[in-house]
Protein backbone atom coordinates (compact mmCIF):
# COMPACT_ATOMS: atom_id res chain seq x y z
CA UNK A 1 0.00 0.00 0.00
CA UNK A 2 3.27 2.46 0.65
CA UNK A 3 4.69 1.55 -2.32
CA UNK A 4 1.37 2.62 -4.19
CA UNK A 5 1.53 5.74 -2.23
CA UNK A 6 4.80 6.69 -3.02
CA UNK A 7 4.50 6.38 -6.26
CA UNK A 8 1.34 8.44 -6.45
CA UNK A 9 3.47 11.15 -4.68
CA UNK A 10 6.24 10.42 -7.49
CA UNK A 11 3.92 10.88 -10.31
CA UNK A 12 2.37 14.21 -8.51
CA UNK A 13 5.75 15.33 -7.93
CA UNK A 14 6.87 14.79 -11.15
CA UNK A 15 3.67 16.95 -12.64
CA UNK A 16 4.50 19.58 -10.67
CA UNK A 17 8.52 19.93 -11.78
CA UNK A 18 7.26 19.64 -15.72
CA UNK A 19 4.56 22.53 -15.11
CA UNK A 20 7.42 24.73 -13.31
CA UNK A 21 9.39 23.90 -16.34
CA UNK A 22 7.47 24.20 -18.96
CA UNK A 23 6.39 27.91 -16.99
CA UNK A 24 9.75 28.84 -16.93
CA UNK A 25 10.31 28.31 -20.65
CA UNK A 26 6.90 30.05 -21.71
CA UNK A 27 8.68 33.30 -19.35
CA UNK A 28 11.61 33.18 -21.49
CA UNK A 29 9.79 33.14 -24.27
CA UNK A 30 7.78 36.31 -23.49
CA UNK A 31 10.97 38.25 -21.68
CA UNK A 32 12.68 37.61 -25.17
CA UNK A 33 9.92 39.54 -26.90
CA UNK A 34 10.26 42.55 -25.60
CA UNK A 35 11.56 45.56 -27.04
CA UNK A 36 15.73 46.93 -26.11
CA UNK A 37 17.13 50.12 -26.65
CA UNK A 38 19.51 50.06 -29.08
CA UNK A 39 22.47 51.62 -31.08
CA UNK A 40 24.49 51.32 -33.87
CA UNK A 41 27.04 53.29 -35.22
CA UNK A 42 27.05 54.45 -39.28
CA UNK A 43 30.14 56.99 -40.80
CA UNK A 44 29.33 60.36 -43.18
CA UNK A 45 30.74 59.03 -46.67
CA UNK A 46 30.78 60.33 -50.45
CA UNK A 47 28.08 59.40 -52.41
CA UNK A 48 25.55 60.61 -55.38
CA UNK A 49 21.69 60.94 -54.20
CA UNK A 50 19.09 61.42 -56.30
CA UNK A 51 15.50 63.38 -54.58
CA UNK A 52 12.13 62.38 -56.03
CA UNK A 53 8.54 62.81 -55.22
CA UNK A 54 6.41 59.79 -55.81
CA UNK A 55 2.64 60.06 -56.51
CA UNK A 56 -0.06 58.24 -58.00
CA UNK A 57 -1.90 59.20 -60.94
CA UNK A 58 -4.57 58.48 -64.01
CA UNK A 59 -3.94 58.08 -67.82
CA UNK A 60 -5.82 61.14 -70.03
CA UNK A 61 -5.84 61.82 -73.65
CA UNK A 62 -3.98 65.07 -74.18
CA UNK A 63 -7.46 66.19 -76.46
CA UNK A 64 -11.23 64.62 -75.06
CA UNK A 65 -14.52 66.08 -75.17
CA UNK A 66 -17.62 65.51 -74.10
CA UNK A 67 -20.43 65.81 -76.56
CA UNK A 68 -23.71 66.71 -74.98
CA UNK A 69 -26.43 68.36 -76.06
CA UNK A 70 -27.77 72.09 -76.24
CA UNK A 71 -31.47 71.09 -76.02
CA UNK A 72 -33.93 68.51 -74.47
CA UNK A 73 -34.70 65.58 -76.54
CA UNK A 74 -34.94 62.13 -77.09
CA UNK A 75 -31.45 59.78 -78.51
CA UNK A 76 -33.38 59.30 -82.42
CA UNK A 77 -29.96 57.58 -83.86
CA UNK A 78 -26.37 56.64 -82.87
CA UNK A 79 -24.33 57.12 -86.00
CA UNK A 80 -21.21 55.19 -84.28
CA UNK A 81 -19.61 53.20 -82.08
CA UNK A 82 -17.18 52.71 -79.19
CA UNK A 83 -13.84 52.75 -80.73
CA UNK A 84 -15.01 54.29 -83.99
CA UNK A 85 -12.44 56.80 -84.83
CA UNK A 86 -14.27 59.79 -86.33
CA UNK A 87 -13.67 63.15 -88.38
CA UNK A 88 -14.38 66.54 -87.23
CA UNK A 89 -17.85 67.27 -88.60
CA UNK A 90 -18.77 64.23 -88.86
CA UNK A 91 -22.52 62.77 -87.66
CA UNK A 92 -22.61 61.26 -84.48
CA UNK A 93 -25.92 60.92 -83.07
CA UNK A 94 -29.65 62.86 -84.28
CA UNK A 95 -32.07 63.80 -81.57
CA UNK A 96 -35.88 63.31 -82.22
CA UNK A 97 -36.84 66.72 -83.51
CA UNK A 98 -41.00 66.41 -83.60
CA UNK A 99 -42.03 68.83 -81.24
CA UNK A 100 -38.89 71.18 -82.08
CA UNK A 101 -39.77 71.18 -85.85
CA UNK A 102 -43.50 72.06 -84.83
CA UNK A 103 -42.20 74.77 -82.74
CA UNK A 104 -40.19 76.47 -85.92
CA UNK A 105 -43.14 75.75 -88.14
CA UNK A 106 -45.57 78.08 -85.66
CA UNK A 107 -42.87 80.77 -85.79
CA UNK A 108 -42.35 80.39 -89.56
CA UNK A 109 -46.12 80.92 -90.26
CA UNK A 110 -46.04 83.43 -87.80
CA UNK A 111 -43.17 85.38 -88.95
CA UNK A 112 -44.89 85.16 -92.35
CA UNK A 113 -48.01 87.00 -90.83
CA UNK A 114 -46.06 89.53 -89.28
CA UNK A 115 -44.10 89.88 -92.90
CA UNK A 116 -47.36 90.61 -94.85
CA UNK A 117 -48.90 93.27 -92.35
CA UNK A 118 -45.61 95.23 -92.67
CA UNK A 119 -45.41 94.63 -96.18
CA UNK A 120 -49.93 96.10 -96.41
CA UNK A 121 -48.17 98.77 -93.65
CA UNK A 122 -45.68 99.96 -95.76
CA UNK A 123 -48.12 100.48 -98.38
CA UNK A 124 -51.08 102.20 -96.79
CA UNK A 125 -48.33 104.64 -94.78
CA UNK A 126 -47.10 106.05 -98.50
CA UNK A 127 -50.74 106.99 -99.20
CA UNK A 128 -51.06 108.30 -95.18
CA UNK A 129 -53.53 105.69 -94.51
CA UNK A 130 -51.33 105.18 -91.49
CA UNK A 131 -49.37 106.49 -88.87
CA UNK A 132 -45.74 106.41 -88.23
CA UNK A 133 -46.01 104.95 -85.07
CA UNK A 134 -48.54 102.05 -86.84
CA UNK A 135 -45.62 101.21 -89.26
CA UNK A 136 -43.06 101.11 -86.45
CA UNK A 137 -45.40 99.13 -84.63
CA UNK A 138 -45.87 96.41 -87.63
CA UNK A 139 -41.84 96.13 -88.22
CA UNK A 140 -41.81 95.40 -84.65
CA UNK A 141 -43.49 92.83 -84.62
CA UNK A 142 -42.17 91.13 -87.52
CA UNK A 143 -38.45 91.62 -86.75
CA UNK A 144 -39.55 89.59 -83.42
CA UNK A 145 -41.60 87.05 -85.25
CA UNK A 146 -38.30 86.41 -87.18
CA UNK A 147 -35.86 86.18 -84.16
CA UNK A 148 -38.35 83.87 -82.64
CA UNK A 149 -38.07 81.29 -85.68
CA UNK A 150 -34.72 81.71 -85.99
CA UNK A 151 -33.73 80.50 -82.94
CA UNK A 152 -36.56 77.48 -83.58
CA UNK A 153 -35.10 76.58 -86.37
CA UNK A 154 -31.63 76.46 -84.65
CA UNK A 155 -32.99 74.28 -81.98
CA UNK A 156 -33.95 71.90 -84.75
CA UNK A 157 -30.22 71.82 -86.51
CA UNK A 158 -29.17 71.44 -82.72
CA UNK A 159 -30.86 67.86 -83.12
CA UNK A 160 -27.93 66.69 -84.76
CA UNK A 161 -24.82 66.22 -83.16
CA UNK A 162 -21.37 66.40 -84.58
CA UNK A 163 -17.95 65.84 -83.56
CA UNK A 164 -15.84 68.99 -83.08
CA UNK A 165 -12.15 67.12 -83.55
CA UNK A 166 -10.96 64.14 -85.06
CA UNK A 167 -10.51 61.13 -82.67
CA UNK A 168 -11.83 58.19 -81.39
CA UNK A 169 -15.06 57.01 -79.19
CA UNK A 170 -14.06 56.61 -76.03
CA UNK A 171 -16.40 54.26 -73.86
CA UNK A 172 -19.94 53.00 -75.15
CA UNK A 173 -22.37 56.10 -76.23
CA UNK A 174 -25.86 56.25 -74.39
CA UNK A 175 -28.66 54.05 -75.65
CA UNK A 176 -31.27 55.59 -78.79
CA UNK A 177 -34.23 56.32 -76.63
CA UNK A 178 -32.56 58.17 -73.60
CA UNK A 179 -33.69 61.68 -72.88
CA UNK A 180 -30.61 63.82 -73.18
CA UNK A 181 -31.16 67.08 -71.08
CA UNK A 182 -29.60 70.57 -71.49
CA UNK A 183 -27.61 72.14 -69.36
CA UNK A 184 -24.66 74.10 -67.68
CA UNK A 185 -24.06 72.17 -64.70
CA UNK A 186 -24.91 69.13 -65.64
CA UNK A 187 -25.55 68.29 -68.97
CA UNK A 188 -26.25 64.83 -70.22
CA UNK A 189 -23.42 63.35 -71.71
CA UNK A 190 -23.88 60.91 -74.97
CA UNK A 191 -20.51 59.99 -75.51
CA UNK A 192 -16.87 60.80 -75.32
CA UNK A 193 -14.29 62.32 -78.25
CA UNK A 194 -10.84 61.81 -77.56
CA UNK A 195 -7.00 62.27 -79.77
CA UNK A 196 -5.96 59.16 -77.88
CA UNK A 197 -2.70 59.24 -80.28
CA UNK A 198 -1.09 62.06 -77.52
CA UNK A 199 -1.32 61.25 -73.30
CA UNK A 200 -0.85 63.05 -70.31
CA UNK A 201 -0.94 61.31 -66.86
CA UNK A 202 -2.85 64.02 -64.38
CA UNK A 203 -1.02 63.06 -60.83
CA UNK A 204 -2.35 64.42 -57.51
CA UNK A 205 0.46 65.85 -55.30
CA UNK A 206 0.80 67.10 -52.08
CA UNK A 207 0.86 70.25 -50.38
CA UNK A 208 4.28 69.08 -48.55
CA UNK A 209 5.33 68.25 -52.05
CA UNK A 210 4.23 70.57 -54.50
CA UNK A 211 6.81 73.14 -54.02
CA UNK A 212 9.73 70.89 -55.22
CA UNK A 213 7.95 70.22 -58.60
CA UNK A 214 9.09 72.30 -61.72
CA UNK A 215 7.60 72.41 -65.18
CA UNK A 216 10.62 70.76 -67.37
CA UNK A 217 10.96 67.83 -64.76
CA UNK A 218 11.43 64.30 -65.63
CA UNK A 219 9.11 61.36 -64.80
CA UNK A 220 8.67 57.61 -64.92
CA UNK A 221 5.86 55.53 -63.88
CA UNK A 222 4.39 52.38 -64.64
CA UNK A 223 1.01 50.84 -64.89
CA UNK A 224 -0.25 47.35 -64.25
CA UNK A 225 -0.74 46.28 -67.32
CA UNK A 226 2.77 46.64 -68.13
CA UNK A 227 4.80 45.96 -65.14
CA UNK A 228 7.92 45.34 -66.92
CA UNK A 229 7.93 48.79 -68.78
CA UNK A 230 8.82 51.84 -67.68
CA UNK A 231 7.41 54.69 -69.62
CA UNK A 232 8.69 58.31 -69.33
CA UNK A 233 7.72 61.94 -69.26
CA UNK A 234 7.96 65.27 -68.36
CA UNK A 235 6.00 67.79 -65.95
CA UNK A 236 4.02 70.24 -68.66
CA UNK A 237 1.76 71.81 -66.19
CA UNK A 238 1.59 72.64 -62.35
CA UNK A 239 -2.18 73.54 -60.79
CA UNK A 240 -2.34 77.11 -59.77
CA UNK A 241 -5.45 76.08 -57.17
CA UNK A 242 -6.44 72.78 -54.85
CA UNK A 243 -7.99 69.89 -56.33
CA UNK A 244 -10.96 70.60 -54.08
CA UNK A 245 -11.77 74.13 -55.67
CA UNK A 246 -11.47 72.93 -59.22
CA UNK A 247 -14.63 71.46 -61.06
CA UNK A 248 -12.29 68.69 -63.19
CA UNK A 249 -13.53 65.22 -63.31
CA UNK A 250 -10.28 63.83 -63.05
CA UNK A 251 -9.77 60.40 -60.99
CA UNK A 252 -8.73 60.62 -57.84
CA UNK A 253 -5.79 59.29 -56.70
CA UNK A 254 -3.66 59.16 -53.58
CA UNK A 255 -0.31 60.54 -52.99
CA UNK A 256 2.72 59.74 -51.34
CA UNK A 257 6.14 61.39 -51.51
CA UNK A 258 9.37 59.71 -50.46
CA UNK A 259 10.73 62.68 -49.06
CA UNK A 260 7.65 63.19 -46.86
CA UNK A 261 6.23 60.98 -43.94
CA UNK A 262 2.54 62.97 -44.48
CA UNK A 263 -0.33 60.04 -45.08
CA UNK A 264 -3.20 60.81 -47.45
CA UNK A 265 -5.86 62.15 -45.42
CA UNK A 266 -9.29 64.75 -45.98
CA UNK A 267 -6.89 67.13 -44.00
CA UNK A 268 -4.40 67.08 -46.87
CA UNK A 269 -4.40 69.50 -49.75
CA UNK A 270 -3.74 68.36 -53.30
CA UNK A 271 -2.74 69.73 -56.45
CA UNK A 272 -2.87 68.75 -59.87
CA UNK A 273 0.58 68.39 -62.15
CA UNK A 274 0.37 67.46 -65.84
CA UNK A 275 2.86 65.48 -67.45
CA UNK A 276 3.29 65.09 -70.86
CA UNK A 277 4.44 61.49 -71.84
CA UNK A 278 5.95 59.30 -74.38
CA UNK A 279 3.88 55.91 -75.64
CA UNK A 280 5.03 55.41 -79.26
CA UNK A 281 3.96 51.64 -79.07
CA UNK A 282 0.17 52.85 -78.15
CA UNK A 283 0.52 50.91 -74.73
CA UNK A 284 -1.29 53.23 -72.47
CA UNK A 285 -5.13 53.36 -72.58
CA UNK A 286 -7.20 56.19 -70.94
CA UNK A 287 -8.23 55.67 -67.11
CA UNK A 288 -5.34 53.39 -66.36
CA UNK A 289 -3.51 53.94 -63.11
CA UNK A 290 0.04 55.40 -63.42
CA UNK A 291 2.44 54.68 -60.54
CA UNK A 292 4.86 58.08 -61.00
CA UNK A 293 8.31 59.37 -59.96
CA UNK A 294 8.90 62.90 -60.73
CA UNK A 295 12.83 63.35 -60.41
CA UNK A 296 13.56 66.51 -58.30
CA UNK A 297 17.65 66.87 -58.55
CA UNK A 298 20.43 64.66 -57.94
CA UNK A 299 24.42 65.38 -56.89
CA UNK A 300 27.27 63.72 -56.73
CA UNK A 301 29.54 63.69 -54.63
CA UNK A 302 27.50 64.86 -51.73
CA UNK A 303 28.15 64.31 -48.03
CA UNK A 304 25.49 61.52 -47.32
CA UNK A 305 23.94 59.94 -43.59
CA UNK A 306 21.36 57.77 -43.46
CA UNK A 307 17.89 59.19 -42.98
CA UNK A 308 17.39 57.42 -39.81
CA UNK A 309 20.50 59.46 -38.29
CA UNK A 310 18.61 62.82 -38.70
CA UNK A 311 17.13 64.26 -35.92
CA UNK A 312 14.54 66.94 -35.17
CA UNK A 313 14.41 69.15 -31.98
CA UNK A 314 12.95 72.65 -31.35
CA UNK A 315 15.76 74.44 -32.07
CA UNK A 316 16.09 72.30 -35.41
CA UNK A 317 17.83 69.17 -37.22
CA UNK A 318 20.82 67.69 -35.33
CA UNK A 319 22.63 64.75 -35.36
CA UNK A 320 24.60 62.26 -32.73
CA UNK A 321 28.25 62.19 -33.55
CA UNK A 322 30.31 59.82 -31.86
CA UNK A 323 33.97 61.35 -31.10
CA UNK A 324 36.80 59.86 -30.66
CA UNK A 325 36.89 59.80 -26.83
CA UNK A 326 33.76 57.31 -26.84
CA UNK A 327 31.56 60.39 -26.17
CA UNK A 328 28.12 61.34 -27.97
CA UNK A 329 27.58 64.89 -28.91
CA UNK A 330 24.58 66.61 -30.31
CA UNK A 331 25.46 68.69 -33.69
CA UNK A 332 23.06 70.86 -35.88
CA UNK A 333 23.58 70.00 -39.16
CA UNK A 334 22.23 71.67 -42.54
CA UNK A 335 20.22 69.53 -44.68
CA UNK A 336 20.09 69.16 -48.45
CA UNK A 337 18.53 66.95 -50.74
CA UNK A 338 16.56 63.42 -49.46
CA UNK A 339 15.76 60.61 -50.70
CA UNK A 340 13.52 57.67 -49.60
CA UNK A 341 17.03 56.48 -47.35
CA UNK A 342 19.24 59.26 -47.50
CA UNK A 343 19.91 62.93 -46.33
CA UNK A 344 22.38 65.24 -47.63
CA UNK A 345 24.50 67.28 -45.34
CA UNK A 346 25.80 70.80 -46.41
CA UNK A 347 27.45 71.72 -43.01
CA UNK A 348 28.04 70.75 -39.79
CA UNK A 349 29.84 67.32 -40.46
CA UNK A 350 33.00 66.15 -42.15
CA UNK A 351 33.82 63.21 -44.27
CA UNK A 352 34.16 60.08 -42.23
CA UNK A 353 32.19 61.82 -38.76
CA UNK A 354 30.95 58.79 -37.09
CA UNK A 355 27.12 58.87 -36.27
CA UNK A 356 25.14 57.38 -33.62
CA UNK A 357 21.81 55.65 -34.38
CA UNK A 358 19.29 55.05 -31.63
CA UNK A 359 16.45 52.45 -32.15
CA UNK A 360 14.44 49.97 -31.06
CA UNK A 361 14.84 46.41 -31.34
CA UNK A 362 12.72 43.15 -29.91
CA UNK A 363 15.46 40.81 -28.36
CA UNK A 364 13.24 37.54 -30.16
CA UNK A 365 14.32 39.29 -33.16
CA UNK A 366 18.08 39.49 -32.26
CA UNK A 367 17.91 35.68 -30.88
CA UNK A 368 16.36 34.33 -34.21
CA UNK A 369 19.48 34.74 -36.04
CA UNK A 370 21.40 32.79 -32.83
CA UNK A 371 20.30 29.04 -32.38
CA UNK A 372 16.77 27.98 -31.57
CA UNK A 373 16.34 27.52 -28.05
CA UNK A 374 13.95 24.28 -29.05
CA UNK A 375 10.48 23.25 -28.06
CA UNK A 376 9.68 23.58 -24.47
CA UNK A 377 10.16 20.88 -22.17
CA UNK A 378 7.50 17.93 -22.69
CA UNK A 379 4.56 17.76 -20.21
Amino acid sequence: MWQKINKKLLAAGIAVLLGIAGGSWYYQQAQQAKTTASQETVTAARGKIVSSVAATGTVKPVDAVDISSQVTALIKEIKVKENDRVKVGQVLAILDDTSLESTRNKAEYAMNNYAAKYKRYQSLHSIGAKSDADLEDSLLNYQTAEATYNEAKADVDKTILVSPMDGVVLGEPVAVGTLVTAGVNDPTVVMMIGDISRKKVKVKVDETDIGKIKVGQPATFTVDAHQNHTFTGSVSNIGEISTSTTSTTSATSSSSSSSSSSSSSSSVVYYYVTLAVEDPDNLLKPEMTARVTIKIDEKDNALLIPLAALKTSTSGQYVVVLRDNGKSENVPVEVGLTSSDKVEIISGLQDNDKLIISYTKSQSQTSSSQKNNGPPPPM
